[in-house]
C-alpha cells in the first residue's frame, strides 16, 4: 500500500514544515503538497529541521489551490477540531489509516491540515471527502501540526503492518476532481428547477455534499449521476419550450 500524501494549506511556520518532512521521513511518506504556502519552504530553517529528509522538503509540490491539490486523490481526510452542523461524522487517525488500508492498492489518500492560526476554512473542509479529529484534553485542544502528522501517519504506518499479507477489498473510490465536477454538476441541475435558492444555494447544499462525501463513489457511479443531472437538465429545458 503507498502511503498517504500529506497536504498543508496556507502552512505558515517555516519549521513546521520541516519538521514534517522528517516524520514523514520515518514513517516512509514521501509526497508533500503546499497549497499557497505563507512561508518559504525551501528557507534554511526549514532545511534545519527536516534533518535527512530534505529531499521530501525540495520535491514538494505547490498549488494554488486545494482542489488542485487533490485533484488525483480518491481519499482525502480534513484535519479540523471545530464541530458544527454540517460536521456530524468525525474519523480518528486510527479510523482513517483503516478506512485507507480498506480500500483499493491503487487509491491515493491524503491528510489535510490547515493554518497553524486557525486551520481549514468551511469551503476548504468541504472539498475533502471525511473530517478528522485528534482526541485530546479540553484544556489544550489544538496540537502542533507537526505533532498531528507524526500521530496520523503512526497510526497509518502500523495499520499497514497489521494487515501486510492479508486479503484487501478491492474498492477504488474516484478522485476528488471527479466528484467534485458531478458536484457542480447537481447544483447547476438543482438550480435549473428551483430547487436550490440561487441567492444561497450552499444552504441546502452542503448537505447533500456531505451525503456524498461519505459514500466513496466510484467512477461508475459518478457517471451515472452525470447522466441523471443532464436528464434533468433535458426534461427542464423541453418543458420551458
Amino acid at each position: 500500500m503507498p502511503q498517504p500524501c500529506i497536504v498543508l494549506v496556507g502552512a505558515q511556520g517555516p519549521r513546521n514544515i520541516g519538521s514534517i518532512c522528517r516524520v514523514m521521513g520515518n514513517f516512509g511518506c514521501r509526497d508533500l503538497r503546499l497549497v499557497a504556502p505563507e512561508a518559504d519552504h525551501l528557507c534554511t530553517e526549514a532545511r534545519h529541521m527536516a534533518v535527512k529528509s530534505g529531499d521530501i522538503l525540495e520535491g514538494a509540490e505547490v498549488f494554488g489551490s486545494l482542489e488542485e491539490a487533490l485533484a488525483d486523490c480518491h481519499l482525502s481526510f480534513g484535519s479540523t477540531r471545530r464541530f458544527g452542523k454540517y460536521r456530524e461524522r468525525f474519523y480518528t487517525p486510527e479510523a482513517a489509516a483503516e478506512a485507507i488500508h480498506r480500500a483499493s492498492s491503487q487509491a491515493r489518500a491524503a491528510f489535510v491540515f490547515g493554518r497553524e492560526d486557525n486551520g481549514l476554512s468551511t469551503g476548504e473542509l468541504s472539498i475533502c471527502r471525511h473530517f478528522l479529529t485528534i482526541d485530546t484534553d479540553a484544556s489544550l485542544p489544538s496540537m502542533n501540526i507537526a505533532q498531528a502528522v507524526a500521530v496520523c501517519l503512526y497510526e497509518t504506518f502500523g495499520k499497514k503492518r497489521q494487515v501486510e499479507g492479508t486479503l484487501q477489498r478491492e474498492h477504488l473510490p474516484a478522485p476528488v476532481k471527479q466528484q467534485e465536477e458531478m458536484l457542480q454538476h447537481m447544483k447547476k441541475a438543482m438550480l435549473v428547477i428551483d430547487y436550490l435558492n440561487p441567492q444561497n444555494p450552499e444552504h441546502i447544499f452542503m448537505t447533500y455534499r456531505r451525503i456524498f462525501n461519505r459514500s466513496d463513489l466510484d467512477e461508475r457511479e459518478i457517471r451515472v449521476l452525470h447522466g441523471l443531472w443532464a436528464r434533468i437538465e433535458y426534461i427542464a429545458a423541453k418543458s420551458e419550450k
